[in-house]
């Protein structure tokens, strides 16, 4: 059980980093219908302000009344991360830091005794990560990465496709591609490319999801084993601007995935077993829609003699859903589901075990690379 409950009938929120991404889950707390923002803290204050200001003019946040009437809540800036820690009018913290200063942040936010939801990858290393869910667990807090898809209404019923004996069988493969073509200055001005900052590149960024997915596909299960090789990287030679990688669970059952700065946007998961197979064509960020689609196939070859025919058997499934910024989106609910976890008191365990099981798998995965694809037990 949760052993730090905000007094109030919505938590509220400090960020910690004012990301690009954070001006997404600023809509979302707006949205969640158990959040406000309360305060924003940035390298220096002028930068909190400018942030705060931009979102208010789109998404101006308020809380609501119990008698339903809406009140302006203008949060508070700081140029000081610990300013904001110390604060009692803040529950929760959104740290959107990068990946190599988060480990100080969680943790500090934990000894304060806010609840912790942190950007992807989670860590450095997988011993990072575990001294963050240590400090959280200590300290009767909660902790939850941010991967959004994670709480999507499609991944319920998609999984109800996988148990499928008679359409999908047994399942075999999941392959996942998450890529995006950067521009020329990205290796120069981004901090994705920074080893510095983001060590891990386009394998943090993007292969983070990867190796999400492919955990809940075969129902969080730690794989036996990984092989990954950076494809390429920027000129210092140790952030990846492309990896694939491979994983080996129990039960025969393999994954792959490529991650990608140097190609075509493309969210793309194929899960695969001995009589169907599943596709989605947005694993991670679903396309402009009120639904989430996905496909299930079962194409048949038949040969008769000089006639040979593939014919197409392709069924078409979907959740009412809307891709973003709406109360039913998946980083609505992502806010909202912790937002309830602690409001109601009750601890989230998946959300630390997937989080610490996809950074070793992550690890797995860079110690194969510098041992040239070698595989590597788990």
């Amino acid at each position: 059980m949760t052993q730090s409950t905000p007094d109030s009938k919505v938590v509220r929120w400090g960020f910690i980093g004012a990301a690009q991404i954070a001006r997404k889950n600023w809509k979302a707390v707006r949205m969640s219908g158990n959040g406000v923002v309360a305060a924003v803290a940035s390298r220096d204050a002028a930068r909190a302000e400018a942030f705060i200001h931009d979102c208010s003019m789109e998404v101006p946040p308020v809380v609501i009344g119990k008698d339903g009437e809406a009140t302006l809540a203008r949060p508070v800036a700081f140029g000081d991360y610990q300013a904001l820690l110390d604060r009692d009018d803040v529950d929760a913290v959104y740290v959107a830091l990068p990946t190599a200063v988060r480990k100080q942040w969680v943790i500090a936010a934990a000894k304060a005794g806010k609840h912790v939801l942190c950007e992807k990858p989670m860590a450095v290393h997988a011993d990072d990560a575990e001294e963050m869910i240590a400090a959280c667990r200590d300290n009767g807090v909660e902790f939850m990465d941010g991967v959004m898809f994670d709480h999507s209404a499609r991944l319920p019923s998609v999984k109800e496709v996988f148990a499928d004996a008679q359409r999908f069988g047994k399942m075999r493969r999941i392959q996942t591609h998450f890529s995006f073509c950067a521009d020329d200055s990205f290796e120069s001005g981004n901090i994705r490319a920074s080893a510095e900052l983001e060590p891990h590149g386009c394998l943090g960024d993007l292969g983070w999801y990867c190796i999400r997915f492919s955990l809940g596909a075969a129902n969080d299960e730690l794989p036996i084993a990984v092989s990954g090789r950076a494809v390429s990287v920027y000129d210092d030679g140790s952030v990846p601007s492309e990896f694939q990688g491979e994983l080996k669970f129990k039960n025969d059952l393999t994954a792959g995935f490529f991650c990608s700065f140097r190609c075509v946007n493309q969210q793309t998961a194929t899960v695969t077993g001995d009589r169907g197979y599943l596709t989605i064509d947005d694993f991670v960020l679903p396309f402009v829609d009120a639904e989430s689609k996905w496909q299930l196939h079962s194409h048949e070859l038949q040969v008769d003699n000089c006639r040979w025919n593939f014919g197409r058997h392709t069924t078409y499934g979907a959740v009412a859903e809307h891709a973003s910024g709406e109360a039913d989106s998946q980083e609505v609910r992502m806010i909202r589901s912790f937002g309830d976890a602690i409001l109601n008191g009750k601890s989230n365990d998946r959300a630390r075990d997937i989080a610490i099981k996809t950074q070793r798998v992550l690890d797995g995965l860079r110690r194969s690379d510098a041992e040239n694809g070698k595989w590597i037990t788990l």
